[in-house]
């Protein structure tokens, strides 16, 4: 498809979907308002040419809706993915005649991989002194710790088998040499970083900015530790990924149509806090201690354009490229995972927080085994809350799944909650890090009860709203949690919701009008652990046996790090420039 950005953005160009700024901008809040007004409205990849303090252009906004994902990668790399799993279950038992049949698919194979070329245009110019300082790294939301690059493609190799990782962790810039490197838990690149450190050594560490799309995909993509990215890459590329050698000593080889490469190393046994960071759950990921990237050199093209994105409260820019990478590979799930035939996470939940699958049933409790598998597995191991259905349910239709699961769930014997379990880093519910509990809620066979479509009768004292959200779950307002933390458990014992198998307990009921706002706003700012309650609650043979109605306590509560906001004199002077930036409307 295409060879490196600069292919991309002209096909943008003649498509209408790429709009210049050619005023000044400025890195520190401005642009990043920009960008985000212009997702909201569905608009275009934005590159700014005038950056404040750098001489390099700035591009964001690159996969930003599904057109310009479609005109990344068109349609051969869900179709190569399909026929490779048409294949795999084909061909037991292997025979001459289906092999044949897929012929076509032994020719991509051949196209997978990396290949070197003798000079890449990433080492046009080569800066030997590293200086991180002249990048137009942006400073997204008005507490966070500093600039940051949010689109580094990290690249690093395990120090024993040589593997190689390429993964995203945004890199808060500190000075002219050093930046942040926020390897977070279950991350490839952190694995390989404590190997280093075991060994007293300094890891190797090349950072890529820009190059083929696809490039920037697979660093995004929640591939099994030790599936090499740049496998995923060169089938998403439709050729082998071009790779240069290194003219600093000692360095991994180069991206070949890179923009940029950062070229340097993350000392053992060094640390320094990094954040506060708003990030895609869309609130601030708070302070923490993390790795140190040093830059030894800095190669990039002539004229190389800086590439950027923005995070926040969903949709952002990354809502469009998870569900992308969702729906390429999720046809493989059934071959790693035989009992899942489907399954889903919800970018609206920052991806973590919530997912559904429909599973077999073939006997008794299977779907069990089948959650216990999905928790088993790379990334999606971080999951906090699980659905789970044998119906033939769209996971894409999340008020259609929950009424479905919720007409079949028996609480007492379908729901579970596991506690002292890993979480994500960027999930603060638990008001730890990395530690928190995890759910699996089942609702399998054919329905147990009749739901609830209205909600009728009186609130109770205290409650002022209530609003149905779908069938059998109902969402309500009341007090705040810090003037009535208990709250929730008092309400899971009212009659008046006796009937309701789901109730959730917001600061506002109006979310319920909303399947992004009430999917964002109560599965970021819950717990299983410690914000859910039942009418009842037995140990039978050593299980929790509940007695609906269950009550999720969504309100914010007081350990939540901040929710992002556009600071007011930010959001008066993009109003006031509008016009400037977009002279032709936008």
């Amino acid at each position: 498809m295409h060879r490196n950005l600069r292919s991309f953005l002209d096909l943008l160009r003649r498509e209408n979907d790429l709009v210049t700024v050619d005023c000044e901008v400025d890195p520190y809040l401005e642009v990043a308002e920009i960008h985000r007004r212009v997702i909201e409205r569905g608009g275009p990849a934005l590159l700014f040419t005038k950056v404040k303090g750098s001489s390099f252009p700035v591009v964001t906004n690159l996969f930003g809706t599904q057109k310009r994902i479609e005109f990344a990668f068109g349609p051969k790399p869900e179709q190569f993915i399909k026929e490779l799993v048409n294949v795999a279950e084909s061909l037991l038992p292997p025979n001459r005649a289906e092999l044949w049949k897929h012929r076509s698919l032994v020719r991509e194979f051949f196209k997978l991989g990396t290949k070197t070329v003798s000079r890449g245009p990433v080492a046009e110019v080569i800066d030997r002194s590293g200086r991180l300082d002249g990048l137009p790294a942006l400073t997204t939301w008005h507490e966070d710790g500093g600039p940051f690059i949010t689109l580094p493609l990290v690249y690093t190799e395990n120090p024993v088998t040589k593997k190689h990782n390429l993964g995203i962790y945004r890199m808060q810039v500190y000075d002219a040499q050093t930046a942040g490197l926020h390897w977070q838990i279950q991350k490839g690149g952190g694995f390989h970083y404590h190997a280093a450190e075991a060994m007293n050594q300094s890891l190797p560490v090349t950072v890529f900015l820009g190059g083929p799309p696809a490039l920037i995909i697979s660093a995004i993509a929640p591939l099994p530790e030790d599936v090499p990215e740049l496998i995923l890459a060169s089938l998403l590329g439709g050729e082998k990924l071009r790779m240069a050698k290194n003219p600093i000593a000692g360095g991994h080889r180069l991206v070949a149509e890179a923009e940029f490469a950062l070229i340097g190393h993350a000392p053992p046994h060094e640390r320094k806090p990094e954040g506060p960071f708003g990030d895609h759950y869309g609130y601030y990921s708070l302070q923490h201690e993390y790795p140190v990237f040093h830059c030894d050199a800095i190669a990039h093209r002539r004229g190389a354009v800086y590439p950027a994105t923005v995070v926040g409260k969903p949709k952002q820019e990354d809502f469009f490229i998870g569900d992308y990478l969702q729906s390429l590979l999720s046809p493989l799930f059934p071959l790693v995972m035989p009992s899942v035939r489907d399954l889903w996470t919800y970018g609206e939940t920052g991806f973590h927080s919530l997912a559904a699958a429909v599973v077999r049933e073939r006997y008794p409790r299977e779907a069990l085994v089948a959650g216990f598998r999905i928790l088993g597995e790379g990334q999606l191991a971080l999951t906090k809350f699980l659905m789970l259905t044998d119906g033939a349910v769209d996971l894409h239709d999340f008020r259609g799944v929950l009424e479905h699961i919720l007409a079949r769930v028996r609480w007492e014997t379908d729901f579970f909650i596991f506690a002292n379990t890993s979480m994500d880093t960027l999930d603060y519910t638990s008001g730890k890090v990395n530690e928190g509990s995890k759910a699996i809620l089942m609702g399998l066979g054919e329905p147990v009860r009749d739901l609830p479509r209205e909600f009728r009768g009186e609130l109770p004292n205290g409650v002022s709203r209530a609003e149905v959200f779908c069938a059998g779950c109902v969402v309500i307002e009341d007090a705040t949690y810090s003037s009535e933390p208990q709250q929730a458990a008092r309400l899971a014992r009212e009659p008046a919701f006796a009937q309701w198998p789901l109730v959730i307990l917001h600061d506002d009921a109006g979310v319920a009008d909303s399947t992004t706002d009430f999917l964002w706003s109560t599965w970021t700012r819950f717990e299983p652990a410690g914000d859910i309650y039942a009418a009842e609650t037995n140990v039978v043979r050593h299980h929790l046996s509940y007695r609906g109605p269950m009550v999720i306590d969504a309100r914010r509560k007081p350990s939540l790090p901040d929710e992002l906001v556009v600071r007011d004199d930010i959001a008066k002077l993009v109003d006031r420039r509008w016009r400037e930036y977009f002279p032709n409307n936008l």
